[in-house]
């Protein structure tokens, strides 16, 4: 079910229904001041213990049904006339809505059916209680008048809150972009005999061959690793180290980082955290190690993490299942090679967020999957490629065992927010190692008002994030006053969001604390043209430690310039942004595969890396999935009630105080 801000159910539903009213995220409501309307400010009885955190209201312990019916009264009431005497405005602002001229009275169809049993005579004698609409129904917004023929208040309660939620939905379709609706397919059935290399890799992937110094980084092995690196790095504690490598994940057994390859004005060269992926992608742009292994990356992943989990799992709850919401290109080649590695069937199915009819549900926190014939299959472990808020759809608990669990996105796999947090914590954990955590400096849980005032500290330059956006989908590279004007004018669906230090060029980079750091970028082509890249490093965890799996590259779309000016016409974005997935607006996905930098003979040389870059960021990409997963362990707890373990929600708002997330958590 959806985490709720009060326990009571009364009180949840309002909670819920006045933060869309109230939270930006439900966008500009007053078309000409670019904030809510007076009209809507709710009444809140002195005698409440109502408050207002982050844009909803949560109603305290001691707050009556009747001063709740009071205050949902008033809310529901002030919407009616908002929408009635904005309704020129709200036609002009219209998005495409089927009914933008939302008109005085037009809540009244809202109030229930089975309350609705008030006669006229009763509605005239409670109208010194409440307020009459144009329909001539009432809204409950206070406590005179005669008692006679008055509603109850669970009555009033659930008139009020129909009301306010059909209102917030007729704004919502106004003010907010439509939602992509797709639809899946039913779950089919795949063997060993469907893998078929180039379905699974890239046409130029399968021409290539491995760099000599990529296949010589990936026969090191740990042990060889930390030899390495103590050599390299004789203040770092050699047992830390080993303790990392070998560590075993508990919710957060397969990650992919993002690393830039950044140096200061002195010229120290070092790998930072972009950003940690949970259910990365990769294994389609990496060339095979071994010839002789047509799965390549495929069955690493398999063999060394999701192998292990399985084996635990119940049998009788049934097959297994790889479930994904894009790039079926690797999706679907897990799924024949789980099927080579388990010697069975698996289900290969597609799970999207606005699926109106999906192939896959959840039964007392079992899988079921619908095959072509509409019939349903339990299942008992799920390699999970479900990236897009993959929380609205997987409990955070389940008896199917899934990999990655939910959790490792919420704790910072797919949440840039908590994963902030999470390195925060492991840093100081590691604070007499000579380990830690690189990545920009970065500030939490702004506002969008607070956004320019970060921007300045900063030099002007920063990198704003949406923190639960993936695919490079919510990012914003901000270096004018246009680039910043941009941003604020976009609606967005979150209440807070991340600051973070821009890596640009040495004269147009963020000042931090500890400095500039700019991008090393590529070798200068012949044109002298130098881009940015990042470096994707996929690595897993199981028993016996972590191990690199994989590795891919890729480069912006537009070359460095040294000063901004040089160029006006060139977005900073089009600079610093590396990510190769495209999001159409009917929610498909595309790939820029011109920017892939495979680690192949003709690519990598342009990266300028070395082994020991790429030790370093495996080392860097190890400590960021170790914090995470520490951040799952402190966010879920053991079950006091029965079996299993539960999501500690209340330090989970605490940490990530964004109540339009939290509703969104399926528990």
């Amino acid at each position: 079910m959806s985490a709720q801000v009060n326990s009571d159910p009364v009180a949840a539903a309002a909670d819920a229904t006045a933060a869309k009213i109230i939270s930006p995220s439900v966008g500009p409501l007053d078309p000409n001041q670019g904030n809510i309307s007076p009209l809507l400010q709710p009444t809140v009885p002195e005698t409440s213990t109502a408050q207002k955190r982050g844009g909803s209201l949560t109603p305290g312990g001691s707050m009556s049904k009747s001063e709740l019916s009071s205050m949902t009264g008033s809310i529901a009431s002030k919407l009616d006339q908002y929408l009635g005497s904005t309704n020129n405005s709200l036609h002009r602002h219209n998005r495409g809505s089927s009914d933008s001229n939302v008109s005085l009275g037009s809540l009244s169809g809202a109030n229930l059916e089975n309350h609705n049993h008030t006669s006229d005579n009763n509605k005239d004698s409670n109208n010194t209680g409440g307020e009459q609409n144009s329909s001539g129904s009432v809204y409950a917004s206070g406590s005179g008048g005669s008692n006679n023929g008055e509603l109850d208040d669970d009555t009033k309660l659930a008139n009020n809150l129909a009301a306010i939620s059909l209102a917030t939905q007729k704004i919502s379709e106004i003010y907010l972009e439509p939602k992509p609706k797709k639809s899946a397919p039913d779950g089919h059935q795949v063997t060993n005999d469907h893998f078929e290399p180039e379905k699974h890799f890239y046409p130029r992937v399968l021409n290539a061959q491995i760099h000599p110094m990529v296949g010589y980084f990936f026969s090191l092995g740990n042990e060889r690793i930390i030899a390495r690196y103590m050599h390299l790095n004789p203040q770092v504690n050699e047992e830390v180290l080993r303790k990392c490598l070998d560590y075993v994940p508990k919710h957060f057994q397969w990650a992919g980082s993002d690393l830039f390859n950044v140096t200061t004005a002195s010229g120290h060269r070092q790998m930072i955290i972009v950003e940690t992926n949970s259910c990365p992608s990769g294994q389609k742009s990496m060339p095979l190690l071994s010839e002789s292994d047509e799965h390549g990356g495929y069955r690493l992943v398999l063999e060394s993490a999701f192998k292990d989990m399985i084996e635990t799992a119940d049998r009788s709850l049934g097959g297994l299942a790889v479930v994904c919401d894009k790039n079926m290109m690797e999706a679907s080649g897990y799924a024949s090679t789980l099927a080579e590695v388990m010697k069975e069937k698996v289900w290969l199915v597609e799970f999207y967020e606005y699926d109106q009819d999906p192939p896959v549900k959840w039964v007392d926190r079992v899988m079921y999957i619908r095959d072509e014939k509409k019939e349903w299959h339990s299942i008992r472990a799920c390699f999970r490629y479900v990236t897009q808020k993959p929380w609205n759809r997987f409990p955070l608990y389940t008896k199917t065992i899934v990999m990655n669990q939910t959790v490792a996105c919420l704790a910072g796999g797919r949440n840039k927010m908590m994963a902030a947090r999470a390195y925060e914590f492991f840093n100081a954990e590691l604070a007499d190692s000579g380990l830690h955590v690189r990545v920009p400096e970065t500030i939490n849980n702004v506002t969008k008002n607070e956004i320019p005032l970060w921007l300045d500290s900063m030099g002007g330059h920063a990198v704003v994030k949406v923190p639960y956006s993936n695919a490079g989908q919510g990012v914003y590279t901000i270096t004018n006053k246009q680039e910043l004007q941009e941003f604020m004018d976009t609606p967005q669906h979150y209440d807070k969001y991340i600051v973070q230090s821009l890596v640009g060029n040495a004269s147009w980079s963020s000042m931090t604390r500890h400095g500039k750091f700019y991008h090393v970028g590529t070798i200068p082509n012949k044109k002298n043209n130098t881009f940015v890249t990042d470096l994707r490093m996929m690595v897993a965890g199981n028993k016996q430690g972590f191990r690199p799996i994989c590795i891919y590259a890729r480069r912006a779309r537009k070359p460095l310039i040294r000063h901004l000016e040089d160029d006006l016409s060139t977005t900073s974005w089009e600079m610093l942004g590396t990510n190769l997935s495209v999001k159409s607006p009917t929610g498909e996905w595309s790939t820029e595969a011109a920017r892939l930098l495979l680690m192949d003979r003709k690519d990598f040389n342009q990266l300028g890396l070395g082994v020991d870059d790429m030790i370093d960021a495996y080392i860097q990409t190890v400590l960021s999935v170790i914090a995470i997963d520490k951040m799952c362990q402190r966010l879920m707890k053991d079950n006091a009630e029965g079996p299993g373990q539960t999501f500690d929600m209340e330090l989970f708002k605490a940490l990530n105080p964004d109540s339009v997330l939290w509703q969104e958590v399926l528990l």
